[in-house]
């Protein structure tokens, strides 16, 4: 059982790690969108106005997408305290560097929305 737990944990561990860079990728789509909304007013020479409402949306949708982000890391942190608990080991392959374990507090950690 304690094998088939490692399987489990890996499957789990390769779902997180596609879903932090999903969100990350969103973000990144998010803001070349935003750079290119602005470029392509300027480029066309319209009023500061037009499309403002537009930017304002899709300021929401990345402060939204920051959001879900510290929701992704606060979970990351979270499951890998289960793996803990449940007597998984294993360190479970990731591409990215981590600092190490306690370098940040959940109370370090500021929304989006509040670093504006």
């Amino acid at each position: 059982m304690g094998m088939e737990k490692v399987f489990v944990a890996q499957r789990i561990a390769t779902k997180l790690f596609a879903t932090e860079n999903a969100v990350d990728a969103a973000m990144v789509e998010a803001a070349e969108l935003m750079a290119d909304m602005l470029k392509a007013r300027k480029d066309i020479g319209l009023s500061v106005v037009v499309g403002d409402r537009a930017s304002s949306k899709l300021v929401e949708a990345l402060a939204a997408l920051g959001e879900a982000r510290s929701a992704m890391v606060e979970m990351h942190s979270e499951l890998n305290d289960v793996k803990l608990r449940i007597g998984v080991r294993t360190k479970m392959i990731g591409v990215e560097d981590k600092p190490p374990q306690g370098a940040f507090r959940r109370s370090d950690i500021q929304p989006v929305r509040e670093a504006i």
